[in-house]
């Protein structure tokens, strides 16, 4: 979508280049998820610093000498750390918080003051699944709503906003799947499930922009009581990216489409787009259906042939 608008707003717009920013964006986007599981490990670095320094103190109280080294030897967070797979790619992007230690700092003072943070710190249990749940409430508690961090990280990509609440949940996902009995927890999720999901984006961005005017065309058709001009551009652009997923892909169920290009109406348009965007593309269907240029194929997609 942040391609195809890219591409409708330049005078010389060009499909190979759409299609190589694409592929970089994505690569971006796989660089944001290696990114967000950095940021825990430089929270833990950060309380061991702070740790350090006070049992160095020279009136150092007993809390100081003897602290409680729990969230420090948080053993998926020990996983992470000496993940082959994580360093590896850190490395190679050179990707670090380094320069950035603001949101380390309100991240950790964040996590400190919270309720979750007390009541596992409390714990007598060295349990694993209380040191998963530990990294699943921050994922879910902290990093949607640490302001800082967008800050940054808009000023380094700015599409990365716009992916973070999606990749949170790719990191939940990941540490879901870590393992007590595996020294590096398990695996990463790979930038793509199979070749096929790999070659899915390309196709659906080029049949997009060949197809463009040949679409918003039979949009028209249908939105005669509306100027053109005046429905929001994001409406016409996903609608457009519904038919040509529609028509493309026979084995994506129509309701699937319906609903994707639905709910990101309600994150990018207007309030009103779902209603509107849901009610022009039952109609356009019928008609695509009617050509055969509709024809879903595949078990348990009887109803959308």
């Amino acid at each position: 979508m942040q391609v195809f608008y890219a591409y409708m707003n330049n005078e010389e717009s060009d499909i190979s280049r759409a299609e190589r920013s694409l592929e970089f964006n994505i690569d971006k986007t796989y660089d944001l998820y290696h990114y967000l599981m950095a940021l825990l490990l430089e929270v833990v670095k950060y309380a061991n610093e702070r740790m350090d320094l006070a049992g160095n103190k020279i009136l150092a109280t007993y809390e100081d000498l003897h602290p409680n080294t729990k969230f420090v030897q948080n053993k998926v967070l020990m996983q992470l750390s000496e993940n082959k797979l994580l360093s590896a790619y850190l490395f190679k992007k050179k990707l670090t918080w380094v320069d950035h230690t603001e949101v380390v700092k309100k991240l950790y003072y964040s996590i400190l003051e919270s309720e979750y943070y007390a009541n596992y710190m409390a714990l007598n249990s060295d349990k694993y699944s209380d040191d998963k749940q530990l990294v699943t409430d921050i994922l879910t508690n902290e990093y949607e709503n640490l302001e800082i961090m967008y800050n940054v990280l808009e000023e380094q990509n700015i599409f990365w906003n716009d992916d973070i609440e999606f990749l949170i949940s790719m990191v939940l996902r990941t540490i879901e799947r870590f393992k007590e009995n595996n020294p590096e927890g398990g695996n990463l999720l790979p930038l793509f499930k199979n070749e096929e999901d790999r070659e899915f984006s390309k196709i659906l961005l080029r049949k997009t922009l060949i197809h463009n005017s040949e679409y918003r065309s039979l949009i028209e058709k249908y939105t005669q009581n509306w100027e053109i001009d005046r429905i929001a551009v994001m409406d016409i652009l996903f609608m457009v990216m519904a038919i040509s997923e529609m028509v493309e892909f026979p084995e994506i169920p129509l309701k699937v489409t319906l609903n994707e290009y639905i709910e990101l109406s309600k994150f990018y348009s207007t309030n009103k787009s779902n209603e509107f965007i849901n009610g022009i593309l039952d109609k356009v269907i019928v008609e695509l259906k009617e050509q055969k240029k509709i024809i879903k194929t595949g078990r348990g997609l009887i109803g959308d042939k």
